[in-house]
C-alpha cells in the first residue's frame, strides 16, 4: 500500500469543496461528460466545453455549505502536488531553469477560475491563465462506474501528475510553440503529459513511497481515458481521426515511457 506519509513536501491546494457538494444543475454527471467528450473529440478545447457547460448550466447552487471538508483530500492532494514540485524542480535545475510551483483548486460542481467557470463535468484540467489545476474528486466516481478504471490512490495521483506535466509545457514554453487545436498536436501535448507524469511515478517507486504492483492503478486510469474507450463507450464508434488525447494504448505507452527512463528527453512527443 502506498506510504504517501513519506512524502515531506506540500504542494498550493485550494480546498473550494463543501460538505453541499452536488453537481450544479442541468445535463447532470453522466450528460455533461457525454458533452464535453463530443467536444473534445471534435477539436475543442477546455475553453470550448467550460463555455458551453456555463451556457447549459444557468442557475447556480447558493445552498452549499461553505464549510470545508474534513476527509482528508486537501492533505492528500497537498502531498502529490509537492512531491511533483520537488521531482521538476530538480529537473529544471539541471537545464539551469526555474520551476514555479503551480496551485491546485479542489471543488464541487463548480467555480470561478481564470479561463472561466471550471466544472466539474469536464473532469480535472489545466488552466494557463492562472497556470492552476482544478479537480473534483468525485470525477474518480465516473470514472470508475463509466469507463471502467480500477480506481484507487495511485490512479488518482497519476491524473494530478498528468495535469501537473500541463503546467510543465506551460512554463517551459510549449504552448506557445504548438496550436492545440490542431488534433495531432493535441494528442502529442497530451502523451507528453502522460509521459511527464510516469518520470513523477518512477520517482516516488524509488522513493519506496509506492510499490512496483500499484502501477498498475495509474497504467489502468491512463487506458480508461483514452480516446477509443471513451468514443467507443459514448457513440459505439471510434474514429482516429477526433482523437485530441490518444488512444488507450498510446497513453499506457507514453506513461510507461517516463516511468522507465526518469528522463524527460524521453518525453520528447512534440
Amino acid at each position: 500500500m502506498a506510504n504517501w506519509d513519506k512524502i515531506t513536501s506540500r504542494g498550493n491546494v485550494d480546498d473550494r469543496r463543501s460538505s453541499g457538494g452536488g453537481i450544479v444543475g442541468g445535463l447532470g454527471l453522466t450528460g455533461t461528460i457525454v458533452v464535453a467528450g463530443v467536444i473534445l473529440l471534435l477539436g475543442g478545447d477546455v475553453q470550448d466545453v467550460q463555455n458551453t457547460l456555463t451556457q447549459v448550466n444557468q442557475r447556480q447552487n447558493t445552498s452549499q455549505n461553505t464549510e470545508p471538508l474534513n476527509d482528508g483530500y486537501k492533505e492528500f492532494s497537498e502531498k502529490i502536488i509537492g512531491s511533483n514540485n520537488e521531482i521538476w524542480k530538480a529537473e529544471f535545475a539541471k537545464n539551469n531553469q526555474v520551476y514555479i510551483e503551480p496551485k491546485l483548486v479542489l471543488f464541487r460542481g463548480q467555480t470561478q477560475s481564470g479561463c472561466g467557470v471550471a466544472s466539474s463535468q469536464i473532469g480535472p484540467h489545466y488552466c494557463q491563465l492562472d497556470q492552476t489545476i482544478y479537480l473534483d474528486e468525485t470525477f474518480f466516481d465516473e470514472l470508475e462506474n463509466r469507463f471502467g478504471a480500477r480506481g484507487g490512490e495511485v490512479a488518482e495521483s497519476y491524473v494530478m501528475a498528468h495535469e501537473v506535466g500541463h503546467h510543465i509545457q506551460k512554463i517551459n514554453g510549449t504552448f506557445d510553440r504548438v496550436n492545440t487545436r490542431d488534433n495531432e498536436v493535441s494528442v502529442k501535448v497530451e502523451l507528453q503529459a502522460d509521459c511527464y507524469a510516469g518520470i513523477w511515478a518512477g520517482n516516488v517507486r524509488n522513493q519506496g513511497i509506492i510499490e512496483q504492483g500499484e502501477i498498475e492503478q495509474a497504467i489502468d486510469a491512463a487506458e480508461s481515458v483514452g480516446d477509443d474507450r471513451i468514443q467507443k463507450s459514448t457513440t459505439g464508434r471510434v474514429n482516429p481521426e477526433t482523437w485530441t488525447h490518444g488512444s488507450s494504448e498510446q497513453r499506457k505507452e507514453a506513461f510507461l515511457s517516463g516511468f522507465n527512463s526518469l528522463d524527460s528527453n524521453s518525453c520528447n512527443y512534440i
